[in-house]
């Protein structure tokens, strides 16, 4: 009896050892430490090849670390199991962009905000964002305009976007909304040289 209590209490003390000791991908992901998440994300999908999570959190990895052929194929492996799990769509879209395959980027983001539009804590302005730099890509600049119009609506703070926008206006030609949209970005930041510039570009044909 006494043996076969201490043999649990043995089994009992290493599970929590190793418990502690286990790593957490997506805290190592949040940190930036992307290749220490990949290796633990890839030990953790050996030991259980069905948890989702395990590949959202490594292509997430992927992606931070610039890895996006592998996190391509690492999303498709994930969306076998999942087939509709928005993250795995979204972050499919993100290496497809990078890897400049713009037309298949676009359906995945389009697939995304389709799924996930009115979802509490979701990537949508993310994905807009995606959209209007491949538009921007495809000098198609109403339908950037279109794209980042929404994705500024989603998420206001980001000066980037807000100058990628003025951009995309300036380029199609409007030169007023574009202005706003510049001056936004300069209100966020006021040393985004860009918007800056662009601002002093499209002022000249405001009278």
């Amino acid at each position: 009896m006494k043996r076969s209590f201490l043999f649990l209490l043995i089994a009992v003390l290493s599970f929590g050892v190793f418990a502690q000791s286990k790593k957490d991908a997506l805290k190592l992901y949040n940190n930036k430490n992307y290749k220490e998440a990949i290796e633990v994300c890839e030990e953790e999908i050996k030991a259980d090849p069905d948890h989702v999570d395990s590949y959202v959190v490594l292509c997430w990895a992927l992606v931070g670390n610039r890895e996006y052929a592998r996190a391509e194929q690492r999303a498709y492996d994930g969306l076998k199991l999942s087939r509709y799990d928005i993250r795995l769509i979204e972050v499919l879209g993100e290496a497809k962009y990078y890897l400049g395959k713009n037309d298949e980027a676009l359906k995945q983001f389009q697939e995304y905000i389709s799924i996930a539009n009115d979802r509490t804590g979701s990537r949508v302005g993310v994905a807009y964002y995606f959209m209007g730099e491949i538009y921007i890509r495809q000098t198609k600049f109403q339908h950037a305009d279109i794209a980042l119009s929404a994705a500024v609506r989603k998420e206001s703070y980001s000066d980037s976007w807000w100058t990628r926008l003025g951009y995309a206006r300036e380029m199609a030609g409007n030169y007023a909304e574009s202005l706003k949209a510049y001056e936004k970005a300069l209100e966020l930041n006021p040393s985004k040289t860009d918007a800056a510039r662009g601002k002093e570009r499209v002022a000249q044909y405001i009278r």
